[in-house]
């Protein structure tokens, strides 16, 4: 106890000399199970200011996962003035759940964001939702998906989110699609490149070439739709490249993909060109 306690201190005080501030929020409970998510502020908040919000959704299958798998990206993001949200889920390997509850959850986080943008000082237009492989899939669905809302939730408040930043993600769940074998004919009303319309959120989505889960057929099958209803899509390849290649452990990677999302939130007006933060 002692140990986590000095190892608790010790984060918050790097946290404080990095330039950004860390805690933990409780977003919703479904029976005894509490699902939390790991806010990253900018260090200074100006009371009067609303900051773009950037909400990470980690991958895993919808069976496992950590939300520590986006915390790189959301200490950089905070840095560069965006208030950084790490959303934890229900997944098959902990709760004994289908991706659709993964989803319902998704949906309720952006919904608890949105209720309470005065506390997070957050602008309720400018909310970027962000996620690898399966949590891509999540982020994505949120935009695009109008079923599997959890019965609890206030609908009235949007979960859609304005802007997408997608890393490997599982956008095609018909035949042939990941996850098809769980999703079955549900992947009608589920799979984001299967409800595409009009208005769909400007997105980026970054793919290595060699993934041997997402074809890059059905990236750029996805950026036609896309393109088909008038919404920005940005595809990105990376040659011989494998899936979760964008991870904090392969920098390279990490570090042109999370350039790309800078320049490409800096294109929308989310992020200033200046200052830049150097990727560490």
């Amino acid at each position: 106890m002692y140990r986590r306690f000095i190892l608790t201190i010790l984060i918050a005080w790097i946290a404080c000399l990095s330039g950004y501030s860390q805690e933990q929020v409780l977003y919703k409970q479904i029976d005894s199970v509490k699902l939390f998510m790991e806010v990253f502020r900018p260090k200074t908040i100006e009371a009067a200011e609303k900051y773009p919000a950037m909400v990470f959704f980690f991958g895993g299958g919808w069976n496992s996962g950590s939300i520590k798998q986006f915390e790189p990206q959301a200490m950089y993001f905070s840095q560069r003035g965006m208030v950084c949200f790490l959303v934890d889920y229900r997944v098959r390997n902990r709760q004994q759940t289908t991706p659709f509850e993964s989803l319902k959850d998704a949906k309720s986080a952006i919904r608890f964001i949105r209720e309470n943008a005065g506390e997070f000082h957050i602008d309720t237009a400018r909310i970027v939702a962000a996620g690898g492989s399966a949590g891509g899939h999540l982020a994505a669905a949120t935009a695009l998906i109008k079923d599997f809302n959890e019965e609890a939730d206030d609908i009235s408040v949007s979960c859609v989110p304005n802007v997408l930043v997608l890393f490997n993600p599982v956008i095609d769940n018909g035949p042939g699609g990941f996850g098809y074998e769980r999703i079955g004919d549900a992947y009608k009303s589920f799979s984001p490149l299967h409800n595409i319309k009009r208005g769909a959120p400007p997105t980026v989505l970054f793919l290595g070439t060699h993934d041997n889960l997402i074809p890059v057929e059905t990236a750029h099958c996805y950026q036609k739709v896309m393109e088909k209803v008038d919404s920005r899509c940005d595809l990105y390849l990376y040659e011989g490249q494998n899936h979760g290649f964008f991870n904090y452990s392969n920098f390279e990677y990490y570090k042109k993909t999370l350039s790309e999302a800078d320049r490409f939130l800096q294109s929308l007006g989310y992020l200033k060109e200046e200052p830049i933060i150097e990727i560490e």
